[in-house]
């Protein structure tokens, strides 16, 4: 989270303008400014100094930021994970640590901070674990995440005037991106610490510009305010919801990355995925198979897990990495249609089917709120494709039209066999729906999964 340094400068050069708002109100960057000092210099005064693993596990977003770009000031490591874990669960997935901010940083008295970071050194920017299964702590440089924010507010035209939205929970890569990149670019981040709801409309009123999920870009679009941009990231954007932004006036740029792989590809006027500056795009492919891995090398990608966990990232010698994400074969110019995570296929009868593959068609089936794709366990055919819709409180479509969705759209091979529906699907931090968790709440009997006839 390297942009102690930003705030400060901004500070300096527009102390009034807001820099964060939060639950508890409004800061402007030089009251912004005042409280991170505050926070550096009682950090400081713990040993979390530079090169000191400072955990940060705060509820409170505009709390949860102080520290983080505190630990950053004083040339230590944020760590930033979910505010519900004890230090038990902080003890099992981080290991030691130097410091671990549980509570809101006291504000200790004296000289200004002195930046003490250097581009170079390594921060641990947040979790990653897919999913399900033990989060793996993400590490990279400061300069492989503030390198690429000249890029991000080109392509989004995000400017220091803009209000930014980020309605959701920090401790989520996607949106601690976001909340840097705005504060870096000296833009006012509205961060309501989790999805607004009800009050999702007063957020809107003002701002210019949200990051989001693309399940949430419906709810957004039923009442744009004063929205310009829509920055889309986390899952594959359907290619309606471009159109339907486009009538609603808002602009849309999506884009396909992970947290150990930071930006990889990015969609800025709906002609589908291409590098992100400066990322060089390869699709390895076995012979004779339909898909290859994508692996990508660039400025942007982290050093690897703290700790050397193990994890899906894999290095090759020439610098190219990758999390086994899928995509149709590419060449340089063309465009990048990534197919989902190659460890989440199905195999079915000795044909591999890609869950979203299935789920993109069937997403078009009116009353279908978003659905999971997933294969279930099968005697003969190793899996068969099982399919569980959201249906967000109304009746679920009716099988037969699902399969003559399914039959007009899929390969006989890609069409489920199965049909469950459940009234709200769960999801992980980003918003994603948790697939794996959907296939153990369905082998173990979910009530709420009802099986449709």
């Amino acid at each position: 989270m390297p942009v102690a340094e930003h705030v400060l400068r901004h500070a300096a050069e527009r102390p009034a303008r807001p820099a964060v708002r939060g639950p508890q109100g409004e800061l402007t960057y030089a009251e912004f400014a005042e409280k991170i000092h505050g926070a550096a210099r009682h950090l400081l005064g713990r040993g979390a100094g530079r090169g000191a693993l400072v955990s940060v596990g705060l509820g409170d977003p505009v709390e949860l930021l102080t520290a983080v770009l505190a630990a950053d000031l004083a040339g230590a490591t944020p760590l930033v994970g979910d505010p519900a874990w004890d230090r038990g669960r902080w003890a099992q997935v981080a290991g030691a640590v130097d410091a671990h901010v549980g509570a809101p940083v006291p504000h200790a008295g004296g000289p200004p901070v002195r930046p003490r970071a250097a581009p170079g050194d390594r921060a641990w920017a947040c979790f990653s674990s897919g999913s399900t299964g033990r989060p793996r702590a993400v590490v990279r440089t400061r300069a492989s995440w503030t390198g690429s924010f000249p890029h991000l507010c080109g392509l989004a035209g995000i400017g220091p005037d803009d209000v930014v939205l980020i309605p959701g929970p920090l401790s989520s890569s996607l949106y601690a991106f976001a909340a840097v990149h705005t504060l870096a670019t000296g833009a006012t981040a509205v961060l309501p610490g989790r999805w607004p709801g009800g009050s999702l409309a007063a957020h809107l009123s003002r701002a210019t510009v949200v990051h989001l999920v693309p399940h949430r870009l419906p709810d957004v679009l039923k009442q744009p305010g004063a929205l310009r941009t829509a920055v889309v990231g986390g899952a594959a954007l359907d290619p309606g919801a471009r159109a339907a932004a486009a009538c609603a006036g808002v602009g849309v740029v999506s884009y396909y990355g992970a947290t150990e792989l930071s930006f990889v590809a990015v969609d800025a006027d709906g002609g589908g995925l291409r590098p992100f500056p400066e990322v060089e795009i390869e699709v390895r492919a076995e012979a004779g198979e339909p898909l290859g891995a994508v692996w990508a090398r660039s400025p942007w990608l982290a050093d690897g897990y703290l700790g050397d966990a193990a994890g899906p990232f894999r290095r090759d010698p020439d610098g190219w990495v990758s999390v086994g994400d899928v995509a149709e074969p590419y060449r340089s110019g063309e465009v990048l249609r990534v197919r989902g995570r190659g460890d989440g296929a199905i195999q079915t009868g000795g044909a591999t089917v890609v869950p979203e593959d299935v789920e993109e068609v069937l997403r078009r089936v009116p009353g279908v709120g978003d659905i999971v794709v997933i294969g279930s366990p099968h005697p003969d055919l190793g899996a068969v494709v099982t399919a569980v819709l959201e249906t967000e409180g109304v009746s679920p479509p009716s099988r037969a039209l699902l399969e003559a969705t399914a039959r007009g759209g899929l390969d006989a091979a890609q069409r489920p066999r199965r049909w469950y529906a459940v009234p709200s699907l769960p999801r992980t931090q980003t918003g994603k729906p948790a697939r794996a968790l959907v296939a153990e709440r369905l082998a173990g009997g979910d009530p709420d999964i009802r099986r449709l006839s």
